[in-house]
């Protein structure tokens, strides 16, 4: 019952330190970015001076939004102000396969999350995409991670910012990009148009139904 209780008092502390929504609207460029980046980290490092060891920063919006590229220069703007290197988990790493954003969203909850919010250590499998193959099931055959908490974690992806996610979230930033855009670093990334039809519907179906904008606590663009 005592690691009940503490899991208890632990959610309660995440939810009234969550910051106040805050919105970027101007045109992106770099030095918007870099106020976005500067701006979570002094809400990560005031989180962290409050006593909370491990604040959880959500990073989501549609593919080529730019989530991975904030989550890095997080990580390394709060390592070069903090104490330790922030974890950042990479939802790609977490769904199955192209149709796999659902089973991606619902892992991350059951193995990482879910275990996080009950103070207990996070162990989960990645997926592997050089072992997909045409007419076959996708299965979990990647590493290993572990994490124990102790340092800030930054979990950046296409579905990462649910309502269940957001119960455990200090943090959430939605990013909202102009859609020629994204598409523009979706060719860059992936070479071609294969599958961005396909990415795009479960990431509509899962906004609709997540409304996960107007979860956010910060937006940016």
């Amino acid at each position: 019952m005592a690691a009940a209780t503490a899991s208890m008092l632990t959610q309660t502390f995440w939810l009234r330190h969550r910051p106040a929504p805050f919105s970027l609207d101007s045109v992106p460029d770099l030095h918007n970015q870099q106020d976005l980046v500067d701006l979570l980290s002094d809400q990560v490092l005031e989180l962290i001076e409050t006593g909370l060891q491990t604040p959880i920063v959500l990073i989501d919006g549609r593919a080529g939004s730019g989530k991975s590229t904030l989550a890095d220069l997080l990580q390394r703007k709060l390592f070069k102000e903090g104490e330790s290197l922030p974890r950042v988990i990479h939802m790609d790493d977490l769904y199955l396969g192209w149709n796999g954003l659902q089973a991606g969203v619902d892992y991350l909850q059951r193995f990482i999350l879910g275990p996080m919010s009950r103070r207990e250590g996070a162990s989960w499998q990645e997926f592997d995409w050089a072992s997909l193959r045409e007419g076959e099931a996708p299965e979990r055959t990647g590493a290993w991670r572990e994490f124990r908490g102790g340092t800030p974690l930054i979990i950046e992806g296409c579905g990462s910012l649910g309502r269940a996610s957001a119960e455990v979230a200090n943090i959430a930033v939605w990013l909202e990009v102009d859609e020629n855009l994204r598409h523009e670093r979706w060719l860059a990334r992936e070479g071609g148009n294969d599958h961005w039809a396909q990415w795009a519907a479960q990431e509509l179906e899962f906004y609709a139904r997540e409304k996960s904008a107007e979860l956010a606590t910060i937006f940016g663009n």
